[in-house]
């Protein structure tokens, strides 16, 4: 363990899964470095943490579309004199409807978030925690990344399961470092995710019981990175699919996942 206070870097800390990763970590005695795109809810959030907790959250307003924003991210947290304990890889969003409805610049935006960015966090902050011998990686991944892929939300899927294949390489390339790195693969969050796609409407037709909070996501994940998991999917519904998916033959699950395209996604 760290031999000072630990310092966590969250991603999409604004809101959802990365607020509730705030609070949660705050909670464990982890000092924040917070970063997301929109600066008042990030202000809002750090003096909560600092009034709640006694820790220090230091806001660092970026958009992660910007190519710069990762090396600038990490630059200016070393500018601090701050060293990086844990990276929650959390920022993300959807694009509804199908691949050809929306400009490239919009599907650029999303790889360069969903994708490129939470990797180079990774490669800019690992050196330290490997030399220091002790280090935690989250990825936010989806249950989408190991289901079939969906009509609608093209790039959704595909980008989460490359952050659950990456996650398990990078655990495996640490894991006699003392770096734990996990990929956390939640289903269906209580959160603003849905409302910012405009698919509030459509997703609020899946059963109560299919959903989790935000708040009990983050402590499975936290608790699954600790135990060395390098992937760990929340709740027992999502497990029970992940299974259901795997033994599924390849025409059937693709069939039923268009079936449920058209019930649950923007396609047009």
């Amino acid at each position: 363990m760290p031999d000072h206070r630990p310092l966590s870097l969250v991603t999409g800390a604004s809101a959802g899964i990365g607020a509730a990763f705030a609070r949660e970590l705050a909670s464990r005695g982890h000092d924040l470095v917070l970063v997301a795109r929109r600066s008042d809810r990030l202000h809002a959030l750090a003096g909560e943490l600092h009034e709640g907790h006694g820790v220090r959250a230091h806001v660092l307003a970026a958009d992660l579309a910007d190519p710069a924003a990762p090396r600038q991210l990490v630059d200016a947290v070393h500018a601090r004199g701050l060293r990086v304990d844990w990276l929650i890889n959390n920022a993300g969003y959807g694009v509804p409807g199908t691949f050809e409805a929306s400009d490239w610049k919009v599907h650029a935006d999303f790889l360069q978030v969903l994708l490129t960015a939470p990797t180079e966090l990774a490669w800019r902050l690992l050196p330290g925690m490997r030399e220091r011998g002790h280090g935690r990686i989250v990825n936010v991944a989806s249950l989408a990344g190991l289901v079939p892929g969906s009509a609608g939300h093209t790039l959704y899927a595909a980008s989460k399961a490359y952050l659950i294949k990456f996650s398990q390489s990078l655990s495996l390339e640490n894991r006699h470092s003392g770096v734990h790195v996990c990929a956390l693969c939640p289903g269906s969050t209580w959160s603003e995710f849905h409302d910012v796609t405009g698919t509030r409407a459509l997703v609020g037709k899946l059963p109560r019981f299919m959903w989790q909070d935000a708040q009990a996501v983050v402590r499975e994940g936290i608790e699954a990175v600790e135990r060395g998991e390098a992937v760990h999917v929340t709740g027992r519904v999502n497990r029970a699919i992940k299974a259901l998916a795997k033994l599924t033959p390849d025409r059937l699950a693709l069939w039923l996942s268009a079936r449920e395209s058209r019930r649950y996604r923007q396609l047009d």
